[in-house]
């Protein structure tokens, strides 16, 4: 887990988050554009929802250490439809060559 980096965050209530981590502090999480994992309708890829629905999204949200249980690097399929989904821009997928 680096600064600037999206991660996934398990907090302790058990809602799963992806966000951008602008800063680490004593204590906490910096971080910007949080949406919560929710399933799919239709069963497919889960779905980015906004974490807080009122809040001014391009301001920074502090995310205090005791109400985080795990921190993860973020799957590359979530992290691109994260980015499109806060940015807008659609960033390809890394391809991976697979040799045997």
């Amino acid at each position: 887990m680096n600064e600037g980096e999206i991660n996934t965050i398990k907090l302790a209530s058990g809602e799963e988050v992806v966000a951008k981590i602008i800063k680490i502090a004593d204590g906490m999480l910096i971080v910007k554009h949080p949406v919560s994992i929710g399933p799919s309708p239709a069963g497919g890829a889960p779905m980015l929802v906004p974490s807080m629905y009122t809040a001014e999204m391009d301001q920074d949200v502090i995310l205090y250490a005791s109400a985080i249980s795990m921190i993860a690097p973020t799957r590359e399929d979530v992290k691109v439809s994260y980015i499109k989904a806060t940015t807008g821009i659609d960033v390809p997928a890394k391809k991976q060559i697979i040799t045997g």
